[in-house]
């Protein structure tokens, strides 16, 4: 058992280094990047014969906080009426469909072109609206937004332009957010999605390898969608599966860092679980979907498998997570009980650099955003900290989600509640989609908060702090997870 439970921690660390190796040269791309010129073609919008015709897809499901935000701002887009139209589709089931309705009526008075596009069910859930929607679309290029986002009026004029380059099949622009600084849970949301939209997806798009298309705040050419097989929802990620047969199909992918689209990250940690959740699982049935067919294609570099691997795998790092916490403890024990292991912890201890290298990366990308000098330093390690105690303690939640990914477990999309609120002082909590549950999930978070108390508490009884700092973010991850849950109750 004491061989079986070193050999396992050990594997998982190995694979852990080999994902830090990816990211490490996502980084490289990223400098690199920053460093070149953009010479690509671009329409000419002040040209009226090179206007292209654009659809807007709005797809909705019972978004009673935030629909009027949402179309308020999409009414003030600065395109020409005549080449647009906006499809708001709409799979609500409750008092906001109404609603919608009644604004949507009101800006068509005022001479906008928009159409609201109704389902008697929810087949294909989200992917299944967009598909209903392409069909009856009458533009070339098909943007997308969630309704929780609110892109600036210049957004089609700083991202269409790009589509003169035939080969460009999709433009996806940069998150931003409108509560970043709302609690300690948005900061830690923020933190990590700003690693990806600034880092991972310039990285891989700068090293000609699979992005993707983020679900909204993107564009689309509808001839990609058609060729690569149109919207399918047999997983939780449908853009991240149409983004890959997109690829695989040899086209092009356009990353604009510098275009930033706002949007709301989830204040409740229960909307943040059911976000994780999807897409979580979704990486994890696209991997089970797509990853064969990638391997196979003999006109994809090694590097780009490589990279893909762990892209479709990103969310399965969490399984490796929970395990090698889970093991330390006992991993803690035999060290100390079994001096002929001594060699082999010593070689693990090497591992300890997948820490530097996600530390350097995730610096990289915090100065991009909060900019450098001493001071945002040391507010980034504090941040850095938080960030990977509370992603940890999320691992149980997220593991959950990918073993049901893995082995082909169907679930419903369930949607992120959206809130509309700022500040603190905002009242929320009586948001009528809220889940006020506890889960099984929540009960083995709780448990593996004591557990972690028990690692601490061994490291002062045998006097060997190796692992100490990780059993504290363990400790600190799980409880905040754990009591956030049981709580707040939302």
């Amino acid at each position: 058992m004491q061989t079986l439970i070193i050999v396992l921690y050990t594997l998982s660390l190995t694979v852990i280094f080999l994902y830090s190796l990816a990211q490490l040269n996502l980084l490289f791309n990223y400098l690199k990047a920053k460093k070149k010129t953009d010479n690509a073609p671009v329409y000419d919008l002040d040209n009226p014969d090179e206007i292209p015709f654009v659809t807007i897809q709005l797809p909705l499901y019972n978004e009673l906080y935030v629909v009027k935000r949402l179309l308020d701002n999409i009414s003030k887009m600065d395109y020409p009426t005549n080449k647009m139209e906006i499809q708001v589709l709409d799979d609500s089931t409750d008092e906001s469909l109404t609603e919608t309705r009644k604004l949507i009526n009101n800006l068509r008075l005022e001479g906008l072109p928009i159409k609201h596009i109704t389902r008697t069910n929810r087949v294909g859930f989200k992917a299944g609206a967009l598909k209903e929607g392409l069909a009856i679309a009458k533009g070339d290029y098909i943007a997308i937004f969630d309704s929780d986002f609110v892109p600036k009026s210049d957004w089609l004029k700083k991202t269409v332009p790009y589509f003169k380059d035939p080969k460009v099949g999709v433009v996806q622009t940069r998150w931003a957010h409108l509560n970043r600084d709302y609690s300690i849970l948005t900061k830690i949301q923020a933190f990590a999605l700003d690693f990806h939209f600034v880092l991972e997806q310039v990285g891989r798009n700068f090293g000609h390898h699979f992005i993707n298309f983020n679900g909204t705040a993107g564009i689309w050419r509808k001839t990609c969608i058609l060729d690569a097989g149109n919207w399918q929802g047999d997983t939780l990620t449908e853009d991240l599966d149409l983004s890959y047969r997109a690829q695989l199909n040899k086209w092009d992918f356009k990353y604009l860092e510098e275009v930033e689209t706002p949007a709301e990250l989830p204040i409740a940690i229960s909307a943040a679980r059911s976000q994780q959740f999807r897409w979580n699982k979704g990486a994890a049935e696209n991997f089970q979907k797509l990853y064969g067919r990638l391997l196979k294609d003999p006109t994809v570099s090694f590097k780009t498998k490589f990279h893909s691997f762990f892209h479709l795998l990103n969310s399965s790092m969490f399984l490796l997570v929970l395990l090698i916490a889970i093991l330390s403890v006992p991993v803690l024990y035999i060290k100390n009980t079994n001096p002929e292991f001594d060699f082999i912890f010593k070689v693990t201890a090497f591992f300890a650099i997948s820490t530097v290298i996600f530390f350097i990366c995730y610096w990289v990308t915090y100065k991009r955003i909060h900019g450098s000098g001493f001071k945002n330093f040391i507010s980034y390690v504090g941040m850095f900290i938080a960030f990977f105690s509370i992603a940890m303690g999320f691992s149980v939640h997220n593991s959950l989600a990918v073993l049901e990914g893995h082995f082909g477990k169907k679930s419903e999309f369930i949607r992120t509640p959206k809130f509309n609120v700022n500040k603190l002082s905002d009242s929320w909590k009586s948001n009528i989609y809220l889940k006020k549950t506890i889960s099984l999930n929540t009960i083995l978070e709780s448990v593996l908060f004591l557990y972690f108390g028990f690692a601490i508490v061994s490291a002062f009884y045998m006097r060997d702090f190796g692992l100490i700092t990780f059993h504290i973010m363990l400790f600190f991850g799980f409880g905040f997870v754990a009591f956030k849950s049981i709580f707040s109750r939302i």
